[in-house]
């Protein structure tokens, strides 16, 4: 986005603080409830092992690290990383009876961590709400151990025009429904503007190239209105 570092984290701070509570109810708005398809799509890609270490960036509610969690019956390590307050103590809460999460309060851009930490850097529906993608994604390379895999899930951009035409029509109504969800139409603004600016698939390829990261490819789910992106750590 064309926002200032200091304003965007603002805006986005704000954005989250009206929402925290109503954010799974959020995320299904937004994508009609298929996101959550695409979680489970993203968790099977990743198939992580029974003893793996994961890092939950920009966690949310923790819908990624519950389906870590029941992938690797409950034996995987999850860390779970928000930058907002009230959103990790809604998912703490909310998951609360899973004793392999941990929750720790931080941005993406430092991420309080030793080098070679984790096995998978994983980030849902939160790469376009950072401030600075490129440290995000130094920083995912850098907590990653050798041999450590990425993944993001992010929206993006639709490749079938037809499909293209009826999500933009659909994406201007988004504000609307979110007045009447939340009574504002604010956050829904801002985020119907950041997916709408935030990169392609072949751009967000090259951000994770620049980054370090090998191997990078990418899927699309449901004609690219989502992606996944995936690259390996091998040195």
């Amino acid at each position: 986005m064309s926002l200032h570092y200091n304003e965007k984290s603002k805006l986005v701070k704000k954005v989250f603080n009206k929402v925290y509570d109503k954010y799974d109810l959020m995320n299904d708005v937004i994508s009609l409830g298929i996101h959550r398809i695409w979680k489970k799509k993203l968790v099977s890609w990743m198939s992580p092992l029974n003893d793996a270490r994961i890092v939950d960036v920009a966690s949310g509610t923790g819908d990624i690290a519950k389906l870590c969690s029941i992938h690797t019956q409950n034996k995987c390590e999850v860390t779970c990383v928000e930058p907002n307050k009230m959103m990790l103590l809604e998912g703490e809460k909310k998951l609360k009876n899973l004793t392999n999460l941990k929750w720790v309060l931080s941005p993406a851009e430092k991420l309080p961590f030793n080098n070679n930490v984790f096995d998978y850097y994983v980030i849902s529906f939160g790469i376009r709400n950072v401030n600075d993608v490129e440290k995000s994604l130094n920083e995912a390379y850098r907590v990653l151990k050798k041999g450590g895999r990425f993944f993001c899930l992010e929206f993006s951009k639709v490749e079938n025009e037809v499909l293209k035409h009826i999500y933009n029509q659909y994406s201007k109504l988004i504000p609307k429904i979110g007045k009447f969800i939340v009574g504002n139409e604010m956050p829904y603004e801002y985020l119907v503007k950041s997916i709408d600016q935030f990169y392609n698939q072949e751009e967000f390829l090259l951000k994770l190239k620049k980054s370090g990261f090998f191997n990078t490819k990418y899927r699309n789910l449901t004609n690219g209105v989502a992606a996944i992106h995936t690259g390996w750590k091998v040195e």
